[in-house]
């Protein structure tokens, strides 16, 4: 049997998409015939990450992380992170001559330089030397991908993402309260700065505004927002209710790879307005499920005419079997591109 071994800083308790892109990539694999085992914060004393609590950084040392890898004896290792156990991974298997492959889901060098006044150019340096020693750097999208090519990232795979669509449907019953006025308009995902939360509050649009999701600037938009209604972090079928109670999904970040909750939204029924930037450009585009304009006012009421069921059958085009697939055809292609290259200097 094949086993593959994921490393990822991001784990529970944390709710995003790369959680959940990696719990859903490995049931598929699972069910596949595949053998996948992760090494995650879990396993280790942790301490919360500066101005992002919710990741816990790990407390351990370079030759633990090299031994547990060992243990584990996998046919190929995947690192998801580029935190303290994504770094010590890739030194141990550079150190032990072991293909591996990465991924790349969160543009960090914009989340950082929106928190801290550090140069694009340096955190990309940084990130490129660390993607590039490996045999393969996974992407979500085309955008994403033309995006780091420029910036001098090699060996990049096409990782694309799925949704639940058992899970995410359309329901006819609100989940809201009956004395929100429609139309109802909805932004889900982290409250915080790099989420562009903000410019989907400062909206001037008729009926409610709705924000589900947790984060460091919840307490503080919801101070300043009286109007909107905050109902915190949801999972499972109450956030795919919440979904499904919405007019119009509104997604205003700037900064997003891909955006997993526009699928989530979209297999819900409800059309998605954003900005046309990466993610949103590649899921939306011209599917007709949604509206991307700099005029994000304008792209929210525009989708109130877009039909429902559309939106739902643009969703179905995502399936996270075939991401699996995807995942598993990268990382064979890591280790032939491993063992090619090691052949090459051989001879």
């Amino acid at each position: 049997m094949t086993s593959i071994l994921i490393v990822t800083d991001a784990w529970h308790p944390q709710i995003n998409g790369v959680v959940r892109s990696l719990e859903r990539t490995a049931e598929e694999l699972v069910a596949m015939g595949i053998k996948v085992s992760f090494l995650t914060p879990q396993s280790f004393r942790t301490l919360p990450c500066p101005t992002y609590p919710e990741i816990r950084l790990s407390l351990t040392m370079p030759r633990r992380i090299r031994r547990m890898i060992g243990d584990h004896d996998c046919d190929h290792l995947h690192i998801a992170t580029e935190g303290p156990l994504g770094l010590m991974a890739a030194q141990a298997a550079v150190k032990d001559g072991r293909p591996f492959s990465t991924s790349y889901h969160t543009r960090f060098p914009e989340y950082l330089s929106a928190r801290l006044p550090v140069p694009l150019s340096w955190s990309y340096a940084w990130l490129r030397r660390f993607h590039n020693s490996g045999n393969g750097c996974m992407v979500a999208t085309r955008s994403l991908e033309d995006d780091l090519r420029a910036r001098g990232f090699k060996n990049l795979m096409r990782w694309s993402r799925g949704v639940d669509e058992r899970l995410f449907t359309p329901h006819e019953s609100s989940i809201l309260p009956d004395s929100l006025k429609g139309p109802v308009f909805m932004y889900v995902g982290r409250v915080a700065v790099e989420k562009n939360v903000r410019a989907f509050l400062d909206l001037d649009l008729p009926g409610s505004k709705v924000v589900v999701g947790d984060g460091p600037q919840l307490d503080s938009l919801r101070r300043e927002f009286a109007s909107v209604l905050f109902t915190g972090a949801k999972t499972g079928e109450a956030l795919a209710r919440h979904y499904a109670s919405a007019d119009v999904f509104v997604f205003p970040s700037l900064t997003d790879t891909f955006g997993n909750v526009m699928l989530e939204a979209l297999a819900c029924g409800v059309p998605v307005a954003a900005y046309p930037v990466m993610g949103p450009m590649d899921v939306i585009a011209d599917t007709g499920a949604g509206v991307l304009s700099n005029d994000l006012r304008q792209a929210a009421l525009d989708c109130l005419d877009i039909p429902r069921d559309h939106c739902r059958a643009v969703a179905m085009n995502y399936t996270w079997r075939a991401s699996a697939r995807q995942f598993l055809d990268n990382a064979l292609a890591a280790q032939r591109m491993f063992h090619d290259e090691n052949k090459a200097a051989a001879a």
